[in-house]
């Protein structure tokens, strides 16, 4: 896009590593959580963390990138300040 990477676009890669982060966490305690409790293998435990977590994971990685939309397009006073964090959060 031609824009440097500045601190409020450091700022959004933190918060996509953090979102990442987070999901990937959920998605290593669901497996746990079913190969503990339910008995099952390590891949049939994985298998179905990401079965149960696809659509949360999915639904919370949308809203943030539409979230995002309306800073990456915006205009007027104070844009040039929110326009990177958009721009890295969309993509």
């Amino acid at each position: 896009s031609g824009n440097d990477l500045g601190m409020i676009a450091i700022i959004g890669i933190i918060l996509l590593i953090g979102i990442v982060k987070k999901n990937a966490i959920m998605m290593i305690d669901f497996a746990l959580d079913a190969e503990r409790n339910q008995g099952l293998d390590p891949q049939t435990a994985i298998y179905q963390a990401a079965l149960l977590r696809f659509r949360p994971i999915l639904m919370t990685t949308l809203a943030a990138l539409f979230g995002a939309v309306p800073l990456m397009l915006a205009s007027g006073s104070g844009a040039e300040l929110r326009q990177p964090l958009g721009l890295v959060m969309v993509g």
